[in-house]
């Protein structure tokens, strides 16, 4: 029987957050959901799903948008951990990344949260930082500006319309992760561009 994996996005729920940087893994959620033709449904453990294949006969895939703010996001997760009976091992936290710099998509399997609220609060609510993280590129603020306000703020035109690529770009490390496993991925998308 194929393994479940759930996938999270991480973001700030709410019109208001859609477009800013924080909110770029709900994005690669919604471009993988997109992808299989499904729409995200409200599920009782705060957030919206879908259920899915990563393709037919392969692993199953639970989509998942969490309808709490980033630095809250730890009780969603482990509620849909429990609700799907699914181990750290396989729940794949999408993000934003600012060390890593924009159009760059990185993955990694534990480590610290390098002062991401977000990923604090669900390694806190897990019991564990050992679960596989797709970290996207959002790059440091310019000059004096403050990184929370930075992550808060829309993309500029110039990201924006590169944007897709990037959003693509994670949504396919999410799928060679859960097919081929993390160094695979790794190997892909940390490679130099050509």
């Amino acid at each position: 029987m194929p393994e479940t994996w759930l996938v999270v996005g991480l973001g700030n729920p709410g019109a208001r957050y859609e477009s800013t940087r924080h909110n770029v893994g709900q994005m690669v959620i919604a471009e993988l959901a997109a992808r299989r033709s499904e729409t995200l449904r409200a599920h009782k453990a705060q957030a919206r799903v879908a259920e899915t294949w990563l393709r037919p006969g392969g692993a199953k895939l639970v989509l998942a948008a969490p309808n709490s703010f980033m630095n809250v996001s730890g009780g969603p997760v482990s509620q849909l951990a429990r609700f799907y009976d699914i181990p750290a091992e396989r729940i794949v936290l999408v993000h934003d990344e600012l060390d890593i710099p924009f159009d760059t998509v990185k993955l990694k399997t534990g480590g610290g949260h390098g002062g991401h609220n977000g990923i604090r609060d669900v390694a806190k609510a897990l019991g564990t930082p050992d679960f596989p993280r797709v970290r996207v590129g959002i790059g440091r603020p310019p000059g004096r500006q403050d990184p929370a306000d930075w992550v808060l703020d829309p993309f500029s035109s110039a990201e924006r319309a590169a944007l897709p690529v990037l959003v693509s770009d994670a949504a396919d490390a999410v799928e060679l992760l859960v097919e081929d496993g993390l160094l695979a991925a790794q190997q892909k998308h940390h490679a130099p561009r050509s």
